[in-house]
């Protein structure tokens, strides 16, 4: 998924700090006036559900964010493999 976060610069630190523990990949950070900085990453979908309610609590509900569907990626082994014996685990 592509992420934009629009945030106050006091709160980029945090902001990119929990894209990157949810294996997302940052882009592009762009300043816009008044302050704010606008953060561009690739996120799993996966690792992105509750990232709102996060975000709001990460920076006291003033900053915002979009999301919409880049592109498939291949998992990395450890999730791929995990994804596996979870389904035959249940085919079993």
């Amino acid at each position: 998924m592509r992420v934009e976060v629009v945030t106050p610069k006091d709160f980029v630190g945090s902001v990119t700090g929990d894209l990157n523990r949810r294996r997302g990949r940052i882009e592009k950070m762009e300043p816009r006036p008044g302050g704010a900085e606008v953060v561009t990453a690739y996120v799993p979908l996966s690792e992105m559900f509750g990232y709102t309610t996060d975000l709001r609590s990460m920076t006291q509900g003033r900053a915002t964010s979009t999301m919409h569907f880049e592109r498939y990626d291949q998992a990395p082994k450890n999730i791929a493999d995990e994804v596996i014996a979870k389904v035959q685990g249940v085919a079993k």
